[in-house]
Order: C-alpha cells, then sequence, then structure tokens
C-alpha cells in the first residue's frame, strides 16, 4: 500500500458510524472495573502488610542473635595476669 490508499483506508474507518453498544455494558464494565480495582487494593495492602511483618521478623532477628558481633574465640584460651 502506497501512501495514498493508507489516506484513503484510514479516511474510509474514520467517516464509518460507530458501532452499536449494548446499553447494559457500561453498568457491566463498572461492576467489574469496580471488583478489580477493589481485589488490587485487598492485594496491595496484603503486600505491604507482609512487608512490614518481614522486616519486624528480621529487626528482631538481628537483635536477638546480633550477627555483627563476632563470635569468641574457642581455639586459644585467654590471657589472664600479664
Amino acid at each position: 500500500m502506497n501512501r495514498t490508499q493508507r489516506e484513503a483506508a484510514v479516511r474510509q474507518l474514520m467517516e464509518r458510524a460507530s458501532p452499536a453498544v449494548p446499553a447494559d455494558l457500561y453498568s457491566e464494565v463498572v461492576r467489574r472495573g469496580s471488583r478489580m480495582l477493589r481485589r488490587r487494593t485487598v492485594a496491595r495492602r496484603a503486600l505491604w502488610l507482609l512487608l512490614f511483618a518481614a522486616s519486624v521478623a528480621f529487626l528482631v532477628w538481628a537483635l536477638t542473635v546480633q550477627p555483627w558481633v563476632e563470635p569468641p574465640s574457642e581455639t586459644t584460651p585467654p590471657l589472664r595476669g600479664w
């Protein structure tokens, strides 16, 4: 297709009458859309709650275990009385 044929095809598409839309389509779309929004909101809140719980669990673990502290040496006894 050359440019003039494409332009003619586009003009024909734009000049056609719009297709008929069923009358109850709007209410169905609104119902489904609101359901999807509720599900997304619940999923987002659940994920934030899970992230918060994981953060708290990690914080509690880190404060009790203290992985940044070097464990005491068990191969050589400590020197005393020098």
